[in-house]
């Protein structure tokens, strides 16, 4: 189909919408078009709701200048009555809510929400993040080692199915991809058989998009027949489930709680029984998952009640001495970091739309290319030429009727992967060195022990344990208990653990 296919009524309609949105640049060139660009850029603009993004960029700025004059938020920290610390319980809780997780799962009642839209462009990548091997001895991807921890945690819960129950224990994986990502990760799932996972509990879903503006709010052309487009930030997950139908999904296979969280922590404890059991037992909408953070300074948000309602504050947005602030055991006042894993139950999701216009959206400064709008020509800048809007996925927070807090190790929960390779810090020999870490101290853990050719330094030792064997340390005692291991050794099944032990 051409742009001749099109009344010319539509077209003007079109134009006049535009122009009376103060947009009408938009359509600038549309005559020196071929007729299949034309059509092109008629599809984009009638798709886009020009005066939606008017809205939000107005919203935007009205955010970004509340900011600048209110340059410390009103903050407190966490009431004893939404917070609780996985290090700091004890054992018996730490059970109780793992058991109640666990018996949730088997019943089908959780199901995964994966934000994994990025690419690994600063890895040096094009592809998704999620595709990424981070140089595992076994090779896996960040994909595939959260499929495995998904089929463990679906072995494992069967054990808690009551008498009768004739549920499968499913634990549905819904991704959330992007336009650049969306095709590459359903090929790289279809190409590796889904990793095991039945391609019917593997659904894949867009998060919107929204056009980059210049600083004045005008919307960019990249090129003479595109506008210029980006993501709409890890928060545009709301709009996402309801308007692809993942909502209805989640109804359909009667999935009352969600574990959401990124694509690039390795450590991610997918679906996580006790933080599940955690939520549950409070009756929890909307919970979230924090680290602890390492020093006052550290440059990381920090949930906590922000102007009088649960949020995130940015460690800019708060004095040296609030930051340095203890409570009586020693601890950071402002010490819950945010390590962007959540839980959600399917009517706070379902809920999202009647606060969803009081979300805020941010403003981040980008170089974008963009077509000079009196020469034609495509610029690529050297700094900043528009922006990009984007929400966050803890905008909602304050909208939760009952809001949780679950504090864990960062030891054992968080390895970002942020930057590239060499980088030092939240890079891919951070990450493997942390999987594996966390490997020789499940065997510890066990009664067991690694030994072998650099096992002090876990950046180069050969030693890794499928999360089919174990997702978080269980079932290993009965097999390494008091025996040692020589690396190297890749454990894939619970009969490589056993010859490794011999």
């Amino acid at each position: 189909m051409t742009i001749s296919d099109i009344p010319d009524s539509e077209l003007q309609a079109l134009k006049t919408r535009y122009e009376q949105a103060g947009q009408g640049h938009v359509l600038q060139f549309l005559d020196q078009l071929a007729p299949a660009e034309q059509r092109e850029l008629y599809d984009q603009l009638s798709a886009m709701d020009v005066e939606r993004v008017n809205q939000i960029y107005t919203k935007a700025i009205a955010g970004a200048e509340a900011a600048s004059k209110d340059q410390e938020a009103a903050v407190e920290p966490l009431s004893e009555d939404v917070f609780d610390s996985v290090i700091k319980a004890s054992a018996e809780t730490r059970n109780d809510w793992e058991t109640l997780g666990l018996k949730q799962i088997a019943q089908g009642k959780v199901a995964v929400i994966l934000m994994a839209g990025g690419q690994g462009t600063r890895l040096g990548s094009s592809a998704p993040k999620g595709c990424y091997d981070i140089k595992l001895p076994s090779s896996k991807s960040l994909f595939q080692l959260q499929a495995e921890r998904i089929l463990r945690l679906q072995d494992i819960a069967r054990q808690y199915k009551k008498p009768g129950d004739q549920s499968e224990g499913i634990i549905p994986w819904y991704i959330m991809t992007s336009g650049p990502t969306h095709a590459a990760t359903y090929a790289f799932f279809k190409s590796n058989n889904f990793f095991g996972l039945k391609e019917e509990n593997v659904i894949f879903f867009q998060q919107g998009t929204l056009p980059c503006l210049t600083m004045e709010g005008k919307i960019i052309l990249e090129s003479k027949s595109k506008v210029a487009i980006a993501p709409d930030g890890n928060g545009g997950i709301y709009a996402a489930v309801q308007n692809t139908g993942v909502i209805q999904s989640l109804k359909e296979r009667g999935v009352l709680y969600s574990h959401c969280y990124c694509v690039d922590n390795c450590l991610a404890r997918v679906a996580d029984p006790a933080f599940i059991g955690y939520c549950v037992s409070k009756n929890t909408d909307c919970g979230v998952k924090v680290a602890v953070k390492t020093a006052p300074e550290e440059p990381v948000g920090v949930v906590c009640v922000r102007n009088g309602r649960y949020g995130v504050v940015e460690y800019s947005e708060i004095s040296q001495e609030v930051s340095e602030k203890r409570r009586e055991d020693g601890s950071l006042a402002f010490g819950a970091a945010n390590i962007a894993n959540h839980f959600f139950s399917t009517e706070f999701l379902e809920r999202v739309p009647s606060f969803a216009s009081e979300l805020e959206y941010h403003i981040a400064k980008k170089k974008i290319k963009y077509v000079d709008l009196e020469t034609g020509e495509q610029i690529a800048p050297k700094t900043n030429s528009g922006m990009k809007l984007e929400c966050f996925v803890f905008d909602v927070f304050p909208f939760a009727k009952q809001f949780s807090v679950l504090e864990v190790d960062r030891k054992e929960e968080f390895s970002p992967l942020k930057n590239a390779p060499g980088a030092g810090a939240d890079c891919p020999e951070t990450s493997r060195r942390d999987i594996i870490a966390q490997h020789i101290r499940f065997i510890e853990a066990a009664g067991g022990k690694v030994a072998g050719e650099n096992v002090d330094d876990c950046e180069k030792v050969q030693f890794e344990i499928s999360p089919w064997v174990s997702y978080a340390g269980e079932g290993l005692r009965d097999i390494v208990g008091g025996k040692t291991i020589q690396v190297p050794a890749i454990i894939e099944t619970r009969e490589d653990l056993i010859r490794a032990c011999q």
